[in-house]
């Protein structure tokens, strides 16, 4: 982790301790699709529609694949989602880029779409490769929702023994401030998928180290965080669930020293020439656990128990 905040790495470190002693983390990959969405204008909202029907029909999306693919040999069409303001029509194009983070190639496969519809619409205008509909580096409900990168969740037991003697409270302690602060607390403050403990930290620090766009820290950041009792209340179940993690190892800062050895470190350095991709998809796993571990110790540092158990310089008591 790249940070200056060194409380940080220790507390991941405590997390990671909790974790591992108890039996380790289970992360799926729930989705895997860079966004793009351009904007064109028309000079009717009739016009507009009729593009948006052409495009949202299922017999044209072969083809639109076709010229789409033709940007990349890993750039595979997955789906095209359109909204109207007006006549104004927003095109959100997803694709699966292999292990780079795929801004760049989705790009050019939107472009290649670009210059095939012009055949059919030419009294297109189109006013920016970029409509804010993707939607990158900012908070919105279409990634919170539809998910841009990789969409992971990550879930670990924590054994009750574990969270006294390591995280110093109770797992009845855990849920109910899990519950009052990351579900409650953000709900009342409007949160659009801040429902965690400071997931920004986490993220922030991984792709500093490992090279990937901090700028992306936004949506990136988009996390759930849940907290339940199980085994009859001995035992804590927690997961983390982040539709937006926009990773890659290969291209753009994973090239510089010391991130790729950061990458080389974590076993997904570079391309995956047997299955491409799946470095990249590891790599937004391993984001995930990490931040399952953070917010285990973010949480219970505020928790009751702890609370008590600190003097009054606010260290541990033993």
């Amino acid at each position: 982790m790249a940070t200056t905040e060194g409380c940080l790495v220790a507390s991941t470190n405590r997390g990671c301790k909790a974790i591992y002693a108890s039996g380790g983390a289970t992360c799926v990959l729930l989705r895997d699709a860079m966004t793009r969405a351009l904007v064109v204008r028309f000079l009717s909202a009739k016009r507009a529609t009729e593009l948006k029907f052409f495009l949202e029909e299922p017999l044209n999306f072969d083809t639109l694949s076709v010229v789409f693919n033709k940007s990349s040999r890993f750039a595979r069409l997955q789906n095209i989602q359109c909204a109207i303001a007006g006549k104004n029509l927003y095109i959100r194009f997803s694709c699966s880029a292999g292990d780079a983070m795929g801004m760049n190639m989705v790009s050019k496969g939107v472009q290649n779409v670009l210059d095939f519809l012009q055949n059919d619409f030419p009294d297109m205008d189109v006013i920016g490769i970029s409509g804010n509909y993707c939607s990158d580096k900012k908070a919105s409900a279409v990634n919170w929702i539809e998910g841009r990168g990789k969409s992971v969740v990550c879930e670990a037991v924590i054994t009750g023994d574990v969270v006294s003697k390591v995280l110093k409270t109770t797992v009845p302690s855990l849920v109910e401030l899990n519950m009052l602060k990351n579900l409650t607390g953000s709900a009342i403050a409007g949160a659009l998928g801040g429902f965690n403990a400071h997931a920004a930290n986490i993220v922030s620090a991984m792709f500093i180290a490992t090279g990937q766009d901090p700028a992306q820290n936004i949506e990136n950041s988009h996390c759930i965080t849940m907290m339940e009792a199980i085994n009859n209340g001995k035992d804590l179940h927690i997961s983390v669930t982040m539709p937006s993690i926009e990773v890659g190892t290969v291209g753009g800062g994973t090239q510089l020293a010391s991130q790729s050895a950061c990458l080389n470190l974590l076993g997904v350095k570079g391309a995956n020439k047997e299955s491409p991709g799946s470095n990249a998809r590891l790599l937004a796993t391993i984001v995930a656990a990490r931040l399952g571990r953070r917010a285990l110790t973010n949480v219970c540092n505020f928790s009751r128990v702890e609370m008590q158990a600190r003097g009054v310089d606010g260290r541990l008591q033993s």
